[in-house]
């Protein structure tokens, strides 16, 4: 199935324009339910790497202005993740994984999760300018932007690259981070972007697999519902083998000294397996393998810029 053909799919699902809930709770919302708009555990994703950017880049940082810098990207992730909910909340009310949102269950008004997630926009950036620098807001700015915009609004809906492009966003925090202490980009904070941007793909094509119909049902063109469950398989496995040597990047441009590169190392060699036992589980199998890698990527991520973290307070001691 072509991009355009399933483009105008979605257009004549929708045709007669966005549902809104499609259920209304009978209560007011309550505080739980702002908490959910921010994404929570995406969030603690997003806020860990960017940590892990302020913490390996050179130089010093006051401690209060490092807490308001992570502040400010938490914020923003939250932000950013408020408002993809209340765009896709018609897609959400659809999908068994994301029907218990608060929007999709009527608990926020439309208006109110899309007024909540502006605002905080505005807070985290201007405060972040204000009290970190400008770079590090702007690169804050860009990312909630690119996550909204570029990814949300044009490619989730268009076309199976929507993670491979939309996958930027998720990997700005850790050059926020850096930005933050540095007050630029540097080859080093690319290094670190460029691990959570190959990252990315097979990650969300894991959990695709399993969730096929999910994503079939609500019209979002994921990879294995365009082209197929074993061209997906042979994606995860391209992006599982590049992967490997990027996660090397930081410690080969010295970024990182040798409790990284091994880490890395161990982990790069774990996702790789992970992907050939993809590529080879059998249609019909269950879907394990896919499972296990999904849960394994969330452990590497966590991981590799734990071990980065670990490594920077290491030689900081030496």
């Amino acid at each position: 199935m072509s991009d355009s053909t399933f483009t105008s799919d979605i257009e004549r699902r929708y045709a007669g324009g966005m549902p809104d809930a499609i259920a209304v709770s009978g209560r007011p919302a309550q505080v739980r339910d702002y908490v959910q708009l921010l994404k929570p555990r995406v969030m603690s994703l997003v806020v860990f790497t960017g940590v892990a950017g302020l913490i390996a880049a050179p130089g010093a940082i006051h401690p209060l202005i490092a807490l308001v810098a992570v502040l400010c990207i938490t914020v923003g992730a939250g932000a950013a993740g408020a408002i993809n909910m209340w765009y896709d909340r018609d897609i959400d009310s659809v999908m068994t994984r994301t029907r218990g949102r608060p929007l999709p269950m009527g608990r926020v008004p439309p208006e109110e999760a899309l007024a909540f997630g502006v605002v905080l926009s505005l807070f985290s950036v201007g405060l972040m300018a204000i009290a970190v620098n400008y770079a590090a807001a702007a690169l804050l700015a860009g990312t909630i932007l690119f996550y909204v915009l570029i990814y949300t609004v044009w490619l989730k809906r268009r076309t199976p690259q929507n993670i491979v492009i939309g996958g930027a966003a998720g990997a700005f925090p850790p050059m926020i981070g850096w930005a933050a202490v540095t007050g630029d980009v540097s080859l080093g904070s690319i290094a670190l972007f460029a691990i959570i941007f190959f990252w990315t793909p097979p990650h969300f094509w894991a959990l695709a697999l399993f969730r096929t119909g999910d994503y079939d049902k609500a019209g979002v063109p994921m990879l294995p519902v365009v082209a197929g469950r074993k061209a997906t398989k042979r994606q995860i496995l391209v992006y599982s083998a590049l992967l490997l040597p990027l996660g090397l990047a930081p410690w080969a441009l010295g970024v990182a000294g040798p409790i990284y590169g091994a880490a890395a190392l161990v982990l790069g060699g774990l996702f790789l397996v992970s992907g050939l036992a993809v590529l080879r589980e059998p249609d019909g199998a269950g879907d394990k393998a896919a499972k296990r890698m999904f849960g394994y990527s969330i452990f590497y991520l966590f991981a590799i810029f734990g071990a980065l973290m670990v490594d920077a307070v290491h030689g900081a001691w030496l």
